[in-house]
């Protein structure tokens, strides 16, 4: 009898759920920490997310959350491993993009039992769109809006006379392209360009060029029934085109674009080799912010219009793997973290939007310093792109298009080829997935 009691204390100590241990002091079973991985990158993002879980750990002894370190490089071969084999986080922090095949693959849980009515009605249905599969089962809780913007050099435009555009009169692609033309100069007559008007960060452009085609009216992914291909119409080659224009035959757009990401064009809008910065995260408002020279002034434009202004919306996101045994515990966390103080500390440390409404209310999010009021007033022009729940997107992006893209800005292919490549490589990677029921 001794024996059997014995078996069932170390079993609820150690097997059920697997989440006891036994405390060393007492030797009584506590539960294991709730585990967290957390991608934040930027030190003060970091930061941030540390305070908050040692901030919950403070208030809540008897419900401990360790905070994991990971990276955006890694996260998605240590998911589907940790999914596979069971031995998974509690909570993780990822992207909508991704979380949406994870969801119709049946790793998530569906959280939305879990979401407190106050938490579901105050963050805007931008963001649940992209975690909301049509049966109601919600993936994540979007916390952070992705968005892309323009950044601008205000002295080089007063120089030149050109006035900005502002929320009330949006430019143009058009009005783009020309300030680009006026901005481009051989400054010292050499015959060589030192000042280009534009530049891009095309290193891995997909993302640029897939939530941008939305305001050029296209979509590249369709819907096929039972499964999904991607077509280049007169949309999408109109903003092929434009790019390709403006680097080869407007040549207002730095060469450099080609080869480097967003943030590696910074240095050349600090240093006047660029004017206006295309396409780059919200995020990289912060690197101006604070490694900007003392007499850079620069500014943010409002979403360009080609079409309309409407671009697509990527959030991130917190989600609980299925295999976790404490769902609730973990969504217990979750509200904590996302609160509404809480989120605008995460937002504000990102320099990206937060999902709720009680945050965009908030001073900080509407002041012009930093570019705030423009890049938070980018909500109302965001919106769902086609390809969301689309089975192989992650697959499609670094195998198809970030190739063939790469070609083709690097000028050695034209619209028309590279649309046909893209249509063709496309086409066989997406034939080997099949939609797993209803997708976005």
């Amino acid at each position: 009898m001794k024996r059997s009691l014995t078996i069932v204390i170390l079993c609820a100590a150690f097997g059920i759920g697997g989440y006891w241990w036994m405390q060393r002091d007492t030797g009584l079973p506590v539960k294991q920490p709730l585990r967290f991985v957390s991608l934040a990158w930027q030190e003060r993002s970091i930061a941030a997310n540390k305070e908050i879980v040692a901030e919950w750990n403070a208030a809540h002894p008897e419900m401990q959350v360790e905070y994991i370190q990971g990276t955006w490089n890694s996260a998605h071969d240590y998911l589907v491993t940790a999914f596979e084999t069971g031995d998974v986080p509690d909570i993780f922090h990822y992207e909508s993009s991704i979380i949406v095949d994870y969801a119709m693959r049946g790793y998530l849980t569906d959280l939305s039992p879990y979401i407190s009515p106050s938490m579901k009605a105050d963050i805007l249905d931008v963001a649940w769109a992209t975690v909301t599969r049509p049966n109601g089962e919600i993936g994540g809780v979007p916390f952070l809006i992705e968005s892309l913007v323009v950044l601008y050099n205000a002295s080089l435009f007063e120089q030149e006379g050109i006035v900005p555009p502002t929320l009330e009169h949006p430019w143009s692609w058009d009005d783009l392209r020309a300030a680009a033309r006026r901005l481009t100069k051989d400054l010292n007559n050499d015959g060589v360009t030192d000042q280009y008007g534009a530049a891009f960060g095309l290193r891995s452009s997909a993302n640029i060029v897939m939530n941008t085609s939305i305001s050029f009216g296209g979509s590249f992914f369709v819907n096929k029934g039972d499964h999904f291909a991607v077509e280049v119409h007169d949309e999408e080659k109109q903003l092929l085109q434009t790019i390709v224009d403006m680097l080869y035959t407007e040549k207002s757009a730095a060469p450099a674009s080609i080869g480097e990401s967003g943030a590696g064009m910074i240095p050349a809008l600090f240093s006047g080799r660029c004017a206006m910065l295309i396409g780059i995260g919200a995020w990289g408002r912060q690197q101006l912010m604070e490694n900007a020279p003392k007499d850079f002034r620069w500014g943010v434009m409002p979403a360009l219009k080609a079409k309309t202004q409407m671009y697509g919306a990527s959030t991130q996101t917190l989600s609980v793997p299925k295999r976790s045994p404490r769902p609730k515990e973990a969504m217990q966390f979750i509200e904590f973290m996302l609160n509404t103080q809480n989120m605008a500390r995460l937002a504000l440390n990102d320099w990206m939007i937060p999902a709720r409404r009680s945050c965009l209310t908030m001073p900080e999010f509407r002041d012009s310093i930093g570019g705030w009021d423009i890049t938070t007033a980018a909500v109302a022009t965001l919106g769902v792109g086609s390809w969301l729940g689309a089975p192989g997107y992650v697959e499609w992006k670094s195998r198809v298009a970030n190739p063939v893209l790469q070609e083709l800005f690097a000028g050695r292919m034209n619209v028309e080829a590279a649309a046909q490549r893209i249509e063709r490589e496309s086409n066989i990677v997406l034939s080997r997935y099949r939609k797993r029921g209803d997708v976005w």
